[in-house]
């Protein structure tokens, strides 16, 4: 088996690259961006660094599954909207991209004419991700914005019912869906998407913990 792990930010990518230097990686570039890869009990494991963002999630995404894995994980931090605290690990059950509008011709926010645009984790993976300790299953809105403005974060809250919302999950999620491909994103919450989003998220990014890539070590093995 084969299993892609889509990763975006530098300092959410080390602690999975530490662990995994444990299990003598290899390291190279997978279409200009930073990799690494390790077989560990029959299964092929390659994780990506992708960079922030939708564009950068979806290509990584969509390049790994052009190169045959059979599963793809995404790990990452995440702003709480609603019923979420700091620190809390959720496993996604949803994803939709808040920011997708069509508004002015009178399609509903989020909504992608003639396709499917609220996508679902594989029902599998959840079930081994909330298995963990203190995991919780949210839904999850996508955007290319750092969320800062409650009023927006009200918006999507209230129209899509997310509890948690981050710049790359429902873009891995779509490519995912549109393959058939088993798809689940673990994040963890570091701001409450408001106007002091931006030192919260700094503060915890800037520690490199290794929560996430502990929980995704679980999830892997357990695949």
């Amino acid at each position: 088996m084969k299993i892609g792990i889509v990763i975006a930010d530098e300092y959410e990518y080390i602690p999975f690259r530490t662990y995994a230097l444990t299990k003598n990686c290899a390291e190279s570039a997978f279409h200009g961006r930073e990799s690494l890869t390790y077989t560990e009990g029959g299964k092929t494991v390659t994780a990506v660094q992708c960079g922030i963002g939708k564009v950068n999630a979806a290509t990584a995404a969509a390049f790994l599954i052009a190169e045959g894995y059979e599963v793809i994980l995404s790990a990452g931090l995440s702003g709480a909207v609603s019923g979420l605290r700091r620190g809390d690990m959720i496993a996604a059950e949803s994803y939709v991209e808040c920011d997708f509008d069509l508004t002015p011709i009178g399609r509903p926010l989020g909504a992608k004419p003639g396709q499917d645009y609220v996508y679902h984790a594989d029902a599998r993976l959840l079930a081994i991700a909330e298995a963990l300790p203190g995991m919780k299953k949210a839904a999850v809105g996508t955007g290319d914005l750092f969320l800062t403005d409650k009023e927006k974060s009200t918006l999507y809250r209230d129209t899509f019912g997310i509890k948690a919302f981050d710049m790359e999950t429902a873009a891995v999620a779509s490519v995912c869906h549109f393959d058939h491909i088993p798809f689940l994103a673990i994040r963890k919450i570091s701001d409450d998407a408001d106007d002091s989003a931006n030192a919260d998220y700094n503060e915890m990014n800037d520690r490199k913990e290794a929560d996430l890539t502990q929980a995704l070590a679980v999830i892997i093995s357990r695949i």
